[in-house]
């Protein structure tokens, strides 16, 4: 009875984390538009990686409650799932963590072809210098600045 019970709060833990990794189902974003610019400025800076840590801690403990199911019987068993949970969520949480590394980027500074001044945080892309005639490729957070 105790491992039906472990083994459906098991499956309603590994819905609700899935659930959470879903991309939102929000409205279709606008199409890709493309602008001509020269850079004004570049600055180094650095960008957060959009890692979540809190799923890593919670997947590595679901594995070790796992794993520590598989050792022993009565009182042993529950002492080993404990640790394994204990344990896993330490270890998710520190692959997590190195994976959510901040990584170099740069923001860049255009004078688009009419006037207005973007600006567009990226990951560094060799090759770009001020005074460079360039193409901004998308809109919002996915825009990026390529040159021509």
């Amino acid at each position: 009875m105790a491992f039906h019970l472990f083994s459906r709060i098991a499956a309603v833990a590994t819905a609700l984390v899935l659930t959470a990794c879903a991309a939102p189902g929000g409205p279709q974003s606008a199409p890709m538009s493309i602008r001509q610019g020269t850079i004004e400025q570049i600055t180094p800076t650095t960008i957060r990686s959009p890692a979540h840590t809190g799923v890593g801690a919670v997947v590595g403990g679901l594995t070790g409650v796992g794993l520590g199911s598989l050792i022993g019987n009565g009182t042993g068993r529950d002492v080993a799932m404990v640790a394994g949970a204990i344990g896993g969520t330490m270890a998710g949480a520190e692959v997590a963590n190195r994976a959510a590394q901040p990584m170099p980027g740069q923001e860049v500074f255009v004078r688009t072809d009419s006037g207005v001044l973007v600006e567009v945080t990226q990951p560094v892309t060799p090759g770009l210098r001020v005074g460079q005639r360039v193409f901004i490729q998308g809109n919002g957070d996915a825009a990026r600045v390529v040159p021509q």
